[in-house]
């Protein structure tokens, strides 16, 4: 697995929906340098069970990432007409009806290669046939991505294994509290509680005041 944190994120241009039914043709991350942070999450597939309560809990939190200036950005390896169907179908009937932030359309699976969190890979069988080893979907990989376009956070899970949106904002608020302050954040870290100064003076400091 690679790991991208302190590397650029990857670029694409690709197909997404936005706004809950309006399909764009050249979607990029490169829309938000130097203006927002992004988190970018993939899912495995749309029409499946997790993927949809990880979906409309990033929906209906997207008040909390905006007031953070965060763009959420979901993606799978669906075509861009699956994505725009899903978003179409109520939540009774298993749809994602209500959610407004961009789905990207990752059918050539170059991004979920691109970000090491796709299930498995193109091989060559003994017949010489191109042959696809694996699950042809991506694991649900979570990129938080600065302003400079610059990975500082990644978390992949395997597909049954739902994420915590709180812990993504959680890891937000940190970045931010780090890059307005310029004091690291301990173990378990939230919005609002001390930080600490990266130095032996600092760390002995915190601990004095957290003994039991």
């Amino acid at each position: 697995m690679a790991v991208l944190v302190g590397k650029k994120a990857p670029k694409f241009s690709e197909p997404a929906v936005v706004n809950g039914g309006e399909i764009v043709e050249n979607f990029s991350l490169e829309q938000y340098v130097g203006d927002k942070y992004v988190v970018f999450f993939f899912y495995p597939a749309d029409f499946t069970f997790v993927c949809p309560t990880e979906i409309i809990a990033f929906q209906d939190a997207i008040a909390e990432f905006e007031a953070r200036n965060v763009a959420v950005v979901g993606c799978s390896t669906d075509s861009e007409f699956s994505h725009w169907k899903w978003l179409q179908t109520s939540l009774n009937d298993g749809g994602i009806k209500g959610v407004k932030f961009p789905l990207v359309a990752d059918s050539a699976k170059t991004i979920a290669e691109n970000y090491d969190v796709l299930a498995g890979d193109y091989d060559v069988n003994e017949e010489g046939e191109s042959v696809f080893v694996g699950e042809p979907r991506a694991y649900r990989g979570l990129f938080l991505i600065d302003k400079e376009g610059v990975v500082r956070h990644q978390l992949v899970n395997d597909m049954p294994l739902g994420r915590s949106v709180s812990e993504a904002l959680r890891m937000v608020d940190a970045l931010q509290f780090f890059e307005e302050n310029g004091e690291v954040c301990p173990a378990d870290w939230h919005k609002g509680e001390q930080g600490l100064k990266a130095t032996q003076e600092g760390i002995a400091e915190f601990l004095g005041k957290h003994k039991n």
